[in-house]
């Protein structure tokens, strides 16, 4: 069902009954690494519900998860959520009994000061790997944000900043559609910008690639005063992150901390959504709407990226095919660097369709570029051989900003796409840091 939904201003304050706050502590601390040469950014943010919300969530797959991802993934089972409280410049990960400590510590602060239980708040953290978080400036901070909390746009805007590290800019969404024809808010912000190819499910285990399935850190929280039960609200949010989060590569790496949760209280008045009924359909489509476009925000925004590409493969045997094909292609070096220069080098391509985990006959695969939303498709390779499109023309075809690689392996029905990124000399540099210099080193 196509969604029929309007954007609107205020993102995770949009939505009725939601509070948000941002403030700077000195997490990372000024001129120690990369992200604090942006002064006094914001670093902790605080996401409420006026009211205990239904909530939902998805968490990296990486067999390293962080302090606030476990804590989450059992606090996400209860079904129930007030607060999320969130820090950047510390992914409080690899940090043993110390962080886990800190986490819980984090929450119950939160708790105290707003007056909730202590089990609703959630805690998500975004930054450097192995470092203890400084415990009396996060203090300060959430004490601070507690004060802060308001339901203004610069309020979303400040939040947006404050989960930030080596992003540009902020990512941010709202969308209002109808619900048993109550007025019905989404809003989304997110981050990430390296370190970017999750693969979350439910209970940060690995579920197998499957078109719901597998799919800097990418971070994202989600708010709706939609009314549904806990059960459909979880099958609606993996179902939209499977096509879009899931969806994302910049440099092929999965963080320890990817994250994405969204809080329902329902104070919408809809009717509950408890079944996938025609209700639930709309629910689904809007959310399905709101994921992708903060997703692809994150990979416009990847470290060094100036170019962003769809690649779209279809033709596959299975989807677990169609979907290592995909990812063989949207993260090899090679081709990444080619798409930089402005090279539409279909050998570099064919190669990584070739050594992918997918089944692929030379003879049958075909190559081709068009633009964004068009039908047209240059094709480089016909059946495994060139096409007498010149090399003009194609150069012409991947010279945008933005295209789609077609990829048809001509041998089933399957598909899969990647939203994916150039590979360049900045994001080279950016990451490559200077041991002697810390102020040169990254997350």
């Amino acid at each position: 069902m196509k969604h029929k939904s309007k954007n609107i201003p205020g993102s995770i304050v949009a939505p009725q009954g939601f509070l948000a706050s941002g403030v700077f502590c000195d997490i990372k601390r000024l001129g120690t690494g990369k992200g604090s040469n942006k002064g006094k950014k914001r670093d902790l943010a605080l996401i409420v519900s006026e009211v205990p919300a239904t909530v939902a969530g998805l968490f990296t797959t990486n067999q390293i998860s962080a302090a606030p991802v476990k804590l989450c993934v059992e606090r996400v089972k209860r079904g129930r959520a007030q607060a999320l409280v969130v820090n950047s410049g510390n992914a409080n990960a690899c940090t043993g009994r110390q962080g886990m400590k800190d986490a819980l510590e984090m929450t119950a602060l939160v708790a105290r000061e707003l007056h909730m239980p202590v089990g609703q708040v959630l805690v998500g953290s975004t930054g450097r790997i192995g470092v203890n978080l400084p415990m009396a400036n996060v203090k300060a901070g959430i004490l601070e944000a507690a004060q802060l909390l308001g339901n203004d746009t610069a309020h979303a805007a400040e939040a947006a900043e404050a989960i930030m590290t080596s992003d540009t800019k902020p990512k941010q969404i709202a969308v209002e559609f109808k619900l048993g024809g109550k007025a019905v808010r989404i809003g989304g912000i997110c981050k990430g910008a390296g370190m970017i190819q999750p693969g979350m499910s439910p209970t940060s285990a690995r579920p197998a690639a499957t078109p719901s399935g597998l799919h800097a850190t990418m971070l994202c929280f989600i708010t709706t005063d939609a009314a549904i039960e806990a059960k459909p609200l979880q099958t609606a949010l993996t179902e939209a992150v499977a096509n879009s989060f899931n969806r994302i590569t910049v440099d092929g790496d999965m963080s320890t901390n990817d994250t994405v949760l969204v809080l329902a209280n329902g104070l919408a008045a809809n009717p509950k959504l408890k079944t996938q009924n025609s209700e639930f359909k709309m629910f689904q489509s809007a959310l399905s709407h709101v994921c992708p476009e903060l997703a692809k925000m994150i990979v416009r925004d990847g470290e060094g990226v100036s170019r962003f590409v769809t690649v779209r493969v279809k033709g596959a045997k299975s989807f677990v095919d169609a979907d290592a094909a995909a990812r063989a292609v949207a993260n090899s070096p090679l081709v990444k660097t080619s798409w930089h220069g402005g090279d539409p080098n279909w050998g570099r391509i064919i190669d990584a369709i070739g050594y992918s985990a997918a089944r692929v006959v030379e003879e049958r695969v075909d190559i081709g570029y068009s633009s964004p939303g068009a039908k047209k498709i240059l094709y480089s390779l016909k059946r495994g051989q060139p096409t007498k499109a010149t090399f003009k023309k194609l150069c012409a075809a991947v010279a945008a900003k933005e295209f789609n690689l077609h990829i048809n392996l001509n041998l089933g029905k399957s598909s899969a796409l990647m939203y994916a990124a150039d590979l360049t000399e900045e994001y080279v540099d950016f990451n490559k840091g200077d041991v002697s210099d810390p102020a040169a080193l990254g997350g």
